[in-house]
């Protein structure tokens, strides 16, 4: 399959950040069936994205071994 072809099927987020990205973008069908009210889709992305920012404040188990390991 080339390139034009692979772009015209819809990918899933590949991390966290991408999904709340697109939760944030595409989130009027969730409200508007009464599956979630608005308040409640605002906390969780809004928790889920502090998550990600303290995450990324600790170093991964590879940088040490990269960087630290002696």
């Amino acid at each position: 399959m080339d390139k034009t072809e692979l772009a015209k099927i819809p990918q899933m987020p590949s991390s966290l950040g991408e999904a709340l990205e697109s939760l944030k973008n595409d989130s009027e069908f969730l409200v508007k069936s009464g599956v979630f009210a608005p308040d409640f889709l605002e906390m969780w992305i809004e928790k889920k994205t502090a998550e990600i920012d303290s995450l990324r404040l600790i170093p991964h188990p590879k940088e040490f071994e990269l960087y630290y390991d002696v």
